[in-house]
């Protein structure tokens, strides 16, 4: 990973390019970030950087929080990640990071926290398909059917795929391009749609399938 940032999702819009062609992006207030600490092999087994992202009030950070961000002599953050990246001597605990380390062009992926949507039934969470709605189906049609075998192994499998709770999850969308840096503002616009509500955390990342 070459560079990384975490981010808000402020919304979607359009933009246009030379030619006229309509583009759907994403606008992301990605950064400023804060390196608050670098973890090294001798310290901690392993070597990242550790971003934070976001003020918060420092009446709001519990004392351990506290210590953590006075031992490296930096602001409290509300949000924090660890990156892994190939030159980890490229920055320095106090170093901040803006949008303009992605450029125009650049494929990135993004992580982000999709929307909950509660308790859903086996159509809207698994795309089953609904039963006939005549001949004597009666108001089961968008049941999830049987479940399983009869009399051996008399039990339904571990994994099947039932109704209950949608949404709330890590999802990543992969190889997506940045569209437009606005980087006074440390707005990134990006091709395509990301999860998440208006105001979710996301992570910018180098894409590892480009």
């Amino acid at each position: 990973m070459q560079k990384a940032l975490i981010g808000k999702k402020i919304g979607m819009t359009q933009i246009f390019d030379e030619k006229g062609n309509v583009i759907p992006v994403t606008v992301v207030e990605a950064g400023p970030c804060t390196v608050v600490m670098k973890k090294t092999t001798e310290n901690d087994g392993y070597e990242a950087v550790q971003l934070g992202f976001g003020d918060v009030k420092v009446q709001r950070v519990n004392k351990p929080m506290m210590g953590h961000f006075k031992k490296n002599d930096v602001a409290p953050k509300k949000t924090l990640k660890e990156f892994k990246l190939d030159d980890m001597n490229a920055v320095n605990v106090g170093d901040i990071l803006t949008a303009d380390i992605f450029a125009v062009g650049d494929k990135v992926d993004v992580v982000g926290t999709s929307k909950g949507k509660g308790t859903a039934g086996a159509i809207k969470r698994w795309n089953f398909s609904r039963l006939k709605e005549s001949h004597g189906t009666g108001p089961v049609a968008r049941h999830a059917g049987s479940l399983g075998a009869c009399s051996d192994p008399s039990r339904v499998y571990k994994g099947k795929k039932l109704a209950g709770h949608l949404g709330c999850e890590r999802v990543t969308i992969q190889n997506l391009m940045v569209a437009k840096i606005d980087a006074d503002n440390n707005l990134v616009a990006i091709k395509g749609a990301i999860p998440g509500p208006k105001g979710g955390i996301v992570v910018i990342r180098d894409a590892k399938k480009a």
